[in-house]
């Protein structure tokens, strides 16, 4: 059975039991509206959008929709098993574990290493957030108690698609696409389309 064509409501279980998921975008039905970027700004925000200060608002999506004169997709993590970014973090915040890659915010130190060497473009830097504050940026020196000084600069580190792990109903993204143009698919299933496409096109010349 192939977990992958299960229906959204089922995706947080299912992304849980297979590794090796991405979500991937039809850009002949992408309409470029931005419903997605949205969708999960407002997903890992946390906050409530229509009580809260604009300008204390989280709201970093990690998703971004490119458009061309043809088409148009959002680019975002292809959760790669064999993860350039993992192996280029020289502090081990970034790791492969449970069918996608994730960011340890509080290891990572915002140095922009694996933002080089993703080939997909699809890391960036952004505020790190606790308690609905922009967390503090430690500086280099200690205090006269031996605590590192704070720079008066919010800390930034790396942001990038999660699955929406922490939601239920999978990702936001695939939910509110209205063209459903986005789809949760496994590796295998990522390959045969792009070898099928690779097909079609051979014989179409």
């Amino acid at each position: 059975m192939n977990y992958c064509t299960l229906n959204i409501s089922q995706e947080k279980r299912r992304v849980n039991k297979m590794k090796n998921c991405l979500v991937v975008a039809d850009p002949n039905k992408c309409i470029g509206c931005r419903t997605c970027e949205a969708a999960c700004g407002v997903a890992h925000s946390g906050e409530d959008f229509f009580n809260t200060n604009v300008s204390k608002i989280n709201f970093n999506p990690r998703l971004n929709v490119i458009k061309t004169a043809k088409v148009s997709a959002p680019v975002q993590c292809r959760q790669c098993e064999d993860a350039p970014c993992a192996k280029a973090c020289p502090v081990n915040a970034i790791s492969n574990e449970n069918g996608y890659v994730s960011v340890d915010k509080d290891v990572c130190v915002g140095c922009k290493i694996c933002m080089l060497a993703c080939p997909f473009g699809a890391i960036e830097l952004a505020s790190q957030y606790k308690d609905g504050e922009v967390v503090d940026q430690k500086g280099l020196k200690m205090s006269e108690e031996g605590n590192p000084t704070v720079n008066g600069k919010g800390r930034v580190v790396a942001n990038k698609c999660d699955l929406c792990q922490d939601r239920d109903g999978g990702p936001a993204c695939i939910e509110v696409c209205p063209t459903k143009s986005l789809k949760l698919v496994t590796y295998d299933d990522n390959n045969n389309i792009v070898e099928k496409k690779d097909d079609d096109e051979r014989e179409a010349s």
